[in-house]
């Protein structure tokens, strides 16, 4: 196997870390992933003790890492300060070719530094951008950037839909080179006009771009199938990206107390599909788009389902080499 198709799983990093990352390594590999494509970053005796407890390591790679850097932490300062630490030696095997691929559910703008720094961008690109598929509707929407660009410029935003389209059509749509992704710029109004002067240049770049461009687009379409692609800036894009997961969780809580409060004889499992479209852990992380390397960020709370969606996710962006298509597009 090739050393490049590897991904590395950041096994220190999450509110429940090591344990979750390590079962949730093993149910990757429950589902199919061959272990050998698993190399598990952290401290080894951990490691291979707690995979002993669950009868034994079925064939990952370890890659020694003795230090952690926690959730609270300030990311530059904590990367200075710790180049041990299981997110800066997980970075460093993909930049020395050891892996193609980075997992994490830890400190995210720590993921995000390293990768920024270590692995520097892809050839014409100027920032990366944090992209996350939801499946509110039963088609997936692609949203970004969450969180990595809190002040953009405008020709960001046209590459952010451009990295937005190609996986859109690469990995969530098979590779069919027939697709064109349609792309919204998240605005207050549908007019061109509408919106900060960020916005109103970029709509007129996109416009001007061999995108699919579908014009402003608002909040409330996230929801209706408007766009394939929504493009934002990471300020806007993280408020939406926190309002939709503990909005849509309130929201389940609530309508679960009223079928109880009123008699209804409906479990949790009649619901089972509203809770898939709307929990974190069924997408399982977010690709950092636009740097030299397949980086996925799982969120903190993970649990063993979101870890094993995590790799999967990068698992498909390596084998739909994700990077190389964005290259080529920005190229043309």
């Amino acid at each position: 196997m090739n050393a490049n198709q590897r991904i590395a799983l950041d096994v220190m990093g999450g509110d429940s870390a090591p344990a979750c990352n390590l079962d949730g390594a093993l149910l990757a590999a429950e589902r199919g992933l061959p272990p050998e494509r698993l190399l598990l970053v952290g401290n080894e005796d951990v490691i291979q003790s707690s995979l002993e407890e669950r009868g034994g390591n079925p064939g990952f790679d370890v890659l020694n890492a003795t230090e952690v850097i926690g959730m609270d932490e300030k990311p530059g300062v904590a990367l200075r300060a710790k180049p041990n630490s299981s997110i800066n030696v997980a970075t460093g095997a993909v930049k020395m070719g050891a892996a193609g691929a980075h997992v994490s559910m830890g400190n995210t703008g720590a993921v995000v530094g390293a990768a920024t720094v270590g692995l520097k961008t892809l050839p014409g690109v100027r920032r990366p951008g944090i992209a996350v598929t939801l499946e509110l509707t039963g088609q997936p929407v692609t949203i970004l950037d969450m969180g990595a660009n809190v002040v953009p410029k405008p020709e960001h935003l046209l590459q952010y839909g451009y990295m937005g389209s190609v996986l859109t059509r690469d990995v969530l749509k098979g590779g069919d080179e027939n697709a064109a992704p349609k792309v919204g710029l998240l605005n207050i109004g549908e007019e061109p006009s509408k919106g900060t002067d960020l916005l109103r240049a970029a709509h007129g770049l996109l416009t001007d771009s061999k995108l699919n461009f579908v014009g402003n687009v608002e909040g409330g379409d996230i929801f209706k199938g408007v766009a394939d692609v929504v493009v934002t800036d990471g300020f806007t894009g993280n408020v939406v990206l926190k309002l939709l997961e503990d909005f849509s969780g309130f929201m389940l809580q609530l309508v679960m107390g009223e079928l109880q409060t009123h008699g209804a004889q409906w479990g949790p499992e009649a619901l089972g599909n509203v809770r898939k479209a709307i929990d974190y852990s069924e997408y399982g992380g977010a690709l950092l788009l636009g740097v030299n390397g397949i980086v996925v960020i799982g969120h903190g709370r993970s649990d063993a389902s979101a870890v094993a969606n995590a790799i999967d996710l990068a698992k498909r962006a390596l084998d739909a080499d994700v990077n190389g298509h964005i290259v080529r597009g920005l190229e043309a």
